[in-house]
């Protein structure tokens, strides 16, 4: 049975075990083999006759993911510069949030710089953190619980909402609670349970990683490309009687591989690459 090779570009993978959930699920498909590369968010999938490309896209979008038919190189470097508005995104809810996550946190764990009705002032100014900062963290647990699956993103979403939710019922119980307090007078922190700072901090902390964390991956898939563009992109053929021709690589990224058949040769340049494979 004949194969061929798929070539995927796959948007909304964070870490390790997205790639096993993308190569497990196209894995249960006959015949299907796939090699998910993380940084370069792509993904090579070796498909047998009578799987279509619509199969492979649709499988990967019932894993929580959204893929599509690898582009030309040209097109593929757009692609990677436009990933780094994803990245600026994020750094932009870690700066937004992390001045307010900051207050909440002071005015939470010192006492002396309480003031009355201190509660529902941190209560205001987390809810921006736990639901837009956090917003990246929501939004994959929406997607995996969607297909029956957890990640760690679940659990920074379940915690967080906890933490913010508990804290906002006992206030909304008792009102007061924090109505008492005067600014340079010490209270005890068992007087009140609320976990504002908690919620907004833990978001934040989180957020300068995914942060960090992308950043990190968009500079090693830039560098990986590079590496890539150093391959050959065609190799010069010459067949028994000394004709040249230009044998171009296969679509897509990728040095040019050509299995030389008996009688060919190939002629090569100063400074051209021209990967040649005989057997």
């Amino acid at each position: 049975m004949s194969q061929r090779v798929v070539d995927l570009d796959i948007q909304g993978m964070t870490c390790a075990s997205c790639v096993g959930r993308v190569e497990r699920k196209l894995g249960k498909i006959d015949g299907v083999h796939a090699s998910v590369n993380l940084p370069l968010e792509s993904a090579q999938v070796t498909v047998p006759e009578g799987v279509t490309d619509e199969q492979i896209l649709q499988t990967v979008r019932d894993a929580g993911y959204t893929p599509s038919l690898k582009r030309p190189p040209q097109e593929d470097d757009a692609a990677a510069q436009r990933a780094e508005p994803g990245t600026a995104a994020l750094r932009r809810r870690v700066w937004v949030s992390l001045p307010l996550a900051a207050v909440v946190f002071a005015i939470s764990m010192i006492p002396g710089l309480q003031f009355p009705h201190w509660g529902w002032v941190a209560a205001v100014l987390s809810l921006p953190v736990v639901t837009w900062g956090a917003w990246p963290f929501h939004r994959g647990a929406a997607v995996n619980a969607r297909h029956g699956s957890s990640t760690m993103d679940t659990l920074v979403s379940l915690g967080v909402a906890a933490a913010y939710l508990f804290s906002l019922g006992h206030l909304l119980a008792d009102p007061g609670m924090t109505a008492h307090a005067h600014l340079g007078h010490a209270v005890s922190m068992a007087d009140h349970q609320l976990y504002f700072e908690s919620a907004g901090v833990i978001t934040v902390f989180l957020l300068l990683g995914r942060w960090l964390e992308a950043r990190a991956q968009d500079r090693s898939g830039q560098a990986l490309r590079k590496l890539l563009d150093l391959g050959a992109k065609d190799v010069e053929v010459l067949d028994e009687g000394g004709a040249g021709h230009r044998v171009p690589s296969r679509a897509g990224r990728g040095p040019a591989l050509h299995r030389a058949a008996r009688g060919e040769g190939g002629r090569g340049r100063r400074r051209r690459r021209g990967p040649l494979r005989g057997g």
